[in-house]
């Protein structure tokens, strides 16, 4: 089948030809039929089937006859981002090239006059995201009261960026009798209440179970550590036959630090983000595409519907946190027949998150082991266990101190131990005493005033009287009654113990 079978105009032809195609997409040779005989239409087909193409084509052809009003356009596109927008445009300009088509394009990040000044002139095809429309409309500056056609494109992704409350709001404001095409990747319940909502019995066409991805996909998931992501990045981009590449991650801030260390690491590589003003996403886009860079590191502002040839690598820097994410990520490879791959890195951190893409897309990904890298990270992976073992020893060393005191204390209880012994003999009373002789410390203290008195001399001499100050007390009263000037009574016991 070509493109002559679906009943296209001669002037689309040409411009079909022009472009370098000859065959239709299958999703094309479906969808293009019945858009000719205005029926609604729901499409559930992958990314890179050439979804936008299935609806442009024939939208020229319904609107090549037809007049245009100031303010009110005859048909509305509505995209989720910028660029699938501007991509869009490029589509009807590249396919009405023969035709007589007045196009507007709407959204945020550029100057709102010359958008407004186009709608005042009248427009055939009117390319907006919702945002921008929204704002355009509160203000007074658009009808749609006199639309004929309407594109809700990328569908899943409107539900994901939260803009199906405008979608709902934009269809009320619109007639009743009308032409609406949806199309998406992915069903997800919210979608299918809108297209029962807003569609009047559509046709359906499923190339190919929802949410799955593209079979010229070769995918592979790789474990790795957090800290082990941009090594094993640069290995595989050394490594593997990467012409053009495109890296995926969460967060803006892994966007631009990730770039950075490319670029620091002598690769050609450049970013796009959604802190990015329009201007500057465009001009990096363009870079990638005339081969100026041939890494793009992007967000996930990047991986829905962006038709960019050439892309031999998709990376997962990080796991998608949605799994219909994964979908379009992957999808920016393998395009229009070619063959791609596509790694998503895996840490410990990411089990759940890669086990709700596989629910998703209905595979178990399979493990990358093939490469030496993938090998090497095996154990990076088990490093990064090992690494928690040893976090464990330097605890115990911490304890192992602790340990250290405790021995210090042993020679304390080792103290405490004879204390039974020296009860056993019968004197329960001095106990508390001996715990202070074996004390160096208060030796000398009891030495030192022995020598100052001369009649202290025996006292001090009497080797009884420092060991067991009992027999002292039994020998008392015969020794100092002989000693003249001495003291020939009692010694009271508190004296004893304090001098002694």
């Amino acid at each position: 089948m070509n493109f002559a079978d679906l009943g296209l105009s001669e002037e689309l032809l040409r411009a079909v030809e022009a472009a370098g195609y000859t065959e239709p997409t299958p999703i094309q040779a479906q969808a293009i039929p019945l858009i000719h005989m205005m029926k609604d239409l729901i499409a559930v087909a992958q990314t890179g089937t050439g979804k936008t193409a299935s609806f442009v084509l024939p939208m020229i052809d319904v609107l090549a006859s037809g007049r245009r009003r100031a303010r009110m356009p005859r048909s509305l596109i509505l995209e989720p981002t910028r660029e699938l927008a501007m991509q869009v445009a490029e589509n009807f300009e590249k396919y009405g090239v023969n035709h007589d088509l007045s196009m507007a394009l709407l959204i945020g990040g550029v100057q709102m006059g010359d958008q407004v000044r186009r709608l005042d002139e009248g427009v055939d095809v009117l390319i907006a995201t919702p945002g921008r429309l929204m704002d355009l409309f509160g203000r007074g500056k658009i009808m749609l009261n006199g639309c004929e056609l309407l594109v809700i494109d990328e569908a899943d992704r409107m539900l994901d960026m939260g803009f199906i409350p405008d979608i709902e709001f934009i269809c009320e404001k619109l007639p009743t009798t009308r032409q609406t095409l949806l199309f998406s990747a992915t069903m997800p319940g919210p979608i299918k209440k809108l297209a029962d909502r807003f569609l009047s019995n559509p046709r359906y066409i499923e190339m190919a179970r929802p949410a799955t991805a593209n079979i010229n996909i070769a995918q592979a998931k790789v474990h790795v550590s957090a800290r082990g992501k941009r090594d094993l990045l640069m290995d595989f981009l050394r490594s593997e036959e990467v012409t053009t590449a495109m890296v995926f991650a969460n967060r803006k801030t892994t966007v631009r630090d990730l770039n950075k260390s490319l670029q620091r690491s002598g690769f050609a590589s450049s970013e796009i983000h959604g802190d990015m003003d329009q201007p500057s996403r465009m001009a990096e886009l363009d870079r990638f595409k005339k081969g100026e860079v041939n890494i793009l590191v992007a967000s996930d502002v990047a991986a829905r519907g962006l038709d960019i040839k050439g892309v031999s690598h998709v990376f997962n820097f990080d796991t998608p946190w949605h799994p219909d994410d994964y979908i379009h990520r992957i999808g920016r490879t393998g395009r229009a027949g070619a063959k791609g791959q596509a790694f998503t890195f895996v840490t410990p951190e990411d089990a759940e998150a890669i086990a709700n893409v596989e629910k998703l897309t209905g595979i178990d990904i399979p493990l990358f082991t093939m490469s030496p890298t993938g090998e090497a990270e095996a154990p990076r992976s088990g490093g990064r266990a090992e690494a928690v073992e040893r976090a464990e020893p330097a605890s115990r060393g911490r304890g192992g101190r602790r340990s250290e005191e405790k021995p210090r204390r042993q020679p304390a209880a080792l103290e405490q131990e004879p204390r039974p012994e020296r009860g056993s003999r019968g004197r329960p009373a001095p106990e508390p005493m001996r715990e202070s002789e074996p004390k160096p410390e208060r030796q000398p203290r009891a030495a030192a005033p022995a020598p100052t008195p001369p009649a202290a001399r025996p006292l001090a001499s009497a080797p009884p009287l420092v060991p067991t100050p009992a027999p002292r007390r039994e020998g008392d009263g015969e020794e100092d009654r002989g000693a003249p000037g001495e003291w020939n009574g009692p010694v009271p016991g508190f004296l004893g113990k304090s001098a002694l």
